[in-house]
C-alpha cells in the first residue's frame, strides 16, 4: 500500500518495519493524548474560573453590606470566600495532582509507546492521511512549508 506509507517529510516517515494496524494505533494514542491535552486546559480554565469569582465575592460582600444586608454578606463571606472545592482542594492543588499525576503517565506511555514503536516519530498517521488528501501540485496543498 504505497500510497499510505508515504509521509510528507523525514520527521513523520513511517519506519519500514512498521504495519498499518500499528500506525493506526498509534494514531488513536496521540488522539488520547490531543484529548488529554484539552482536558488540561480545561482544568486551568476552570482554575481561572473559579479564582476570578472567589476574588469577586469580596465586591459582592461590601456591596451587601452597603446595601443593609450585613446578615446575608457575612453569610457569603463566612461559607463561600476561600472555601475549597473540592475536599481540602482549591483548584491549583486539583490542578497539581492532575498535572502530576495522570497527565504526566498518560505523555510519558504515549512517548514510550512512539519511541518503542515507530523512533519516537509522531503523527505518522496524519503525515500519510495529508499524502493522501491533499492535491500534488496544487497551491495550497504543498506537502512542506519548502515545497
Amino acid at each position: 500500500m504505497e500510497a499510505t506509507r508515504t509521509s510528507v517529510d523525514e520527521l513523520h516517515s513511517r519506519p519500514n518495519s512498521l504495519d498499518d494496524a500499528t500506525v493506526e494505533a498509534l494514531g488513536e494514542l496521540s488522539k488520547a493524548m490531543e484529548t488529554i491535552h484539552r482536558v488540561r486546559g480545561h482544568l486551568y480554565s476552570a482554575h481561572q474560573l473559579v479564582g476570578g469569582a472567589d476574588l469577586t465575592l469580596d465586591r459582592a460582600v461590601r456591596l451587601l453590606r452597603e446595601a443593609g444586608h450585613d446578615e446575608v454578606a457575612e453569610r457569603v463571606e463566612r461559607e463561600l470566600v476561600g472555601r475549597n472545592v473540592l475536599p481540602g482542594r482549591w483548584t491549583f492543588q486539583v490542578v497539581e495532582e492532575f498535572d502530576d499525576g495522570y497527565y504526566a503517565a498518560f505523555q510519558e506511555i504515549e512517548r514510550d509507546a512512539r519511541e518503542k514503536l515507530a523512533g519516537g516519530r509522531r503523527h505518522i498517521y496524519e503525515a500519510e492521511m495529508k499524502q493522501r488528501r491533499r492535491t500534488h501540485g496544487m497551491p495550497g496543498h504543498e506537502a512542506t512549508p519548502q515545497e
